[in-house]
Order: C-alpha cells, then structure tokens, then sequence
C-alpha cells in the first residue's frame, strides 16, 4: 500500500493552512485508489513537530541524526512513499518553516513522489517554483499538476473586516479545483508506485553511510 503525507507547509499561527489540507484530505479520502486498499493518506502538520533551525551537527547526506527532533520527524518522512505539500507564499518564496524541515532530512526524502497545493495573494505559485528545484536535490520527484488557490478567488471575505489582516475568510474552492486536485493525485500515487523498486534497492543497500529511511 502507498503511504501519501500531506503536509501542512506553514506553522504561523492564523494560518489557512490546516482548512486547505483537511479539503485535500477530504477528496483524497474519495480517491478511487484508496477505495481499492492500494493507497492512504495522512495529515501532518509541521507546527506539531517544534523543529528549531537546523541544529544537527553532521550533513543530512551522512543520515547520523543526533538530535530526538531529528529523528522524530525523519521517522515520520521516512515512512511515507509520497507528498502533497500544501503551502503559501512568503515573500516570493517557500516559508522558512518549511525549507527548514526539509534541510533536516534527506535520504528518507529520496525516490518519493510530491505535488503541491498552493494559496496566496497570487495563488503560492512562486513559492512552488522554488519547491521544485529544493525537492529536487533530495530526489524527489514533483508531478506536474499544481493546485492552485488565490485568495481573493477561492476564500470568501464576505462576514469578514475588510481592513483586518487577519481575517482568514471562509475557504471555498471553485468547482474546478476538485478535478485538478484529484488529476494531482492520481499522478503523486502513480510516482509513488513507479518509484517504489528504487526506495526499495536503497532501503537494501545504504549509500554513502545513510541509515535506511524506514
């Protein structure tokens, strides 16, 4: 069975995040593949994990993690076979919580599958283009369907106070965000699938000193 994480990429507090992955999970959970018993998905939510900035003293590569919050969250990354990474935009780029768990970690990264569902003033697709090239160099492979949610389009400000910076207004996804999110998952179950005989020669064969990633 395929093990799928989708990860809440955000840990601020007021954050949309949470709204947006518990939609992904929804649909996710009407997936014909998990119907079938072939695949699962699972919530995880960075803000749970308390990880601090970078703190292990030796390279990710090596996989010798020193430190309790390391090797938590390696054990989660490490037991899944893919990702749906729900994020927003920070200032043209991916919020340093999230590029942070993601520097923790790398061989319980390698040979998975990942898309991802953005929101932000322009729909977090700056943010993605920089996801992209960082997964890639923890051997990910990101799929090309992207969900994407501006907020002005897909949250509704009605009841809420116009000047306040906090309103997080009332998610509702246009109609045709549910066909592409389940296109994206269909493409992040497939990989995940595809990719398994590499996850699986690795989890045989350490490379390079790295513990296995399960």
């Amino acid at each position: 069975m395929i093990r799928i994480a989708i990860i809440i990429g955000s840990t601020r507090p007021g954050r949309r995040g949470p709204v947006v992955a518990r939609w992904v999970a929804d649909v996710a959970g009407r997936h014909a593949a998990v119907a079938a018993g072939d695949a699962t998905f699972e919530v995880i939510d960075l803000a749970e994990y308390g990880l601090p900035l970078l703190d292990e003293p030796l390279p990710a590569a090596f996989g010798e993690y020193r430190n309790a919050h390391t090797r938590r969250w390696a054990a989660t990354i490490g037991s899944f076979d893919g990702f749906v990474i729900v994020t927003p935009e920070y200032n043209h780029s991916v919020p340093a919580a999230l590029k942070n768990a993601i520097d923790f970690l790398n061989a319980e990264w390698n040979d998975k599958a990942a898309g991802f569902v953005s929101y932000g003033i322009h729909g977090g697709t700056r943010a993605v283009e920089h996801l992209r090239l960082a997964l890639a160099e923890v051997k990910v492979a990101d799929v090309r369907t992207q969900v994407v949610l501006p907020v002005f389009t897909e949250f509704d400000f009605t009841d809420a106070e116009i000047t306040d910076p906090t309103a997080l207004g009332v998610f509702t996804p246009g109609e045709h965000q549910e066909p592409t999110l389940t296109a994206l998952l269909d493409d992040v179950i497939a990989w995940s699938q595809a990719l398994k005989p590499l996850r699986d020669t690795r989890i045989r064969q350490p490379v390079g000193g790295a513990g296995p990633s399960r």
